[in-house]
């Protein structure tokens, strides 16, 4: 199996922490955005309608920074080729 230069161990490793990166400050952020509407994801009420809406914005905020991330890795260092057709 002959590796491409775009797909190092060093750039994957950094593709998957920067998406890491991006889902967690995503999911921090919706979930701070939702605390300040009053929007308690982890409420004690349980599943009530504004604990719903806190979760929904935590799942939202997550699924862009993932976005972002990917957008970012994809700008600066191109899209990465894990395996080509010749490869199986």
């Amino acid at each position: 199996m002959q590796q491409d230069e775009n797909t190092s161990a060093g750039l994957l490793l950094l593709q998957g922490i920067s998406q890491a990166v991006g889902f967690v400050a995503g999911a921090l952020l919706g979930r701070w955005i939702g605390l300040m509407f009053g929007w308690d994801a982890l409420s004690p009420d349980g599943y009530t309608g504004p604990a719903m809406l806190g979760i929904a914005l935590i799942g939202i905020g997550g699924g862009v920074g993932l976005q972002l991330a990917r957008r970012w890795y994809a700008r600066r260092y191109g899209t990465p080729r894990t395996q080509s057709k010749n490869d199986f």
